[in-house]
């Protein structure tokens, strides 16, 4: 990890790495178990919002100034309305959630403690706006899909070893493209929460 520099920047100031951003979340979410047909127009559109917010964060994984990852994560408040929606149904403060976005990183940079960082800086952004929760959701596929791998690894643990617990009565409904089909599908996404 040492030629890999970690820089947050926040809002407009992360204009210069969105289309490669744009490209790494096509690439990282082709996987299981997103399996997502990426579309570039899509991905910048998506990644406008953050970069339109002046209390978003990109957390840049950069090695020689060449993205290798990244995650990100603004004010629930401030996010597409598809995330908002569980919240709004039961009622909870919405101004007090902070979400976090991808957290994607090429497969080479795996396992060095990347993705610790990734979540250390996202909490202390949010601790520093006054946030009390951040949360994320992650697609729920069955035991059984055909598409995953041989000796398959969720990321549950790590999340748990994080201080996240899946929030059952949070689930957001998503449609995207699997690689492979022709047409949308319907997608659970739970959510996952901490408070700091």
């Amino acid at each position: 990890m040492s030629s890999v520099e970690i820089r947050p920047v926040t809002g407009i100031a992360v204009e210069p790495w969105l289309d490669e951003l744009a490209r790494l979340r096509i690439e990282v979410f082709r996987d299981f178990p997103y399996l997502y047909d990426g579309d570039l127009d899509y991905e910048r559109r998506y990644l406008d919002r953050y970069a339109q917010s002046d209390r978003s964060v990109f957390v840049l994984a950069l090695e020689f100034n060449k993205l290798v990852g990244a995650a990100t994560g603004l004010p629930l408040k401030e996010a597409d309305d598809a995330f908002q929606a569980p919240f709004r149904q039961l009622g909870a403060d919405l101004s007090t959630v902070f979400y976090f976005g991808e957290s994607v990183l090429k497969r080479d940079w795996r396992g060095q403690g990347i993705g610790h960082r990734f979540f250390d800086l996202r909490e202390q952004y949010a601790e520093d706006f006054g946030f009390q929760h951040t949360t994320f959701c992650a697609v729920q596929r069955p035991e059984g899909h055909p598409a995953r791998p041989q000796g398959y690894r969720p990321l549950d643990d790590f999340w748990r070893g994080r201080g996240y617990f899946p929030q059952n009565q949070l689930v957001a409904d998503f449609d995207w493209t699997d690689l492979g089909d022709e047409q949308p599908s319907h997608k659970p996404m739970q959510f996952w929460m901490h408070s700091l």
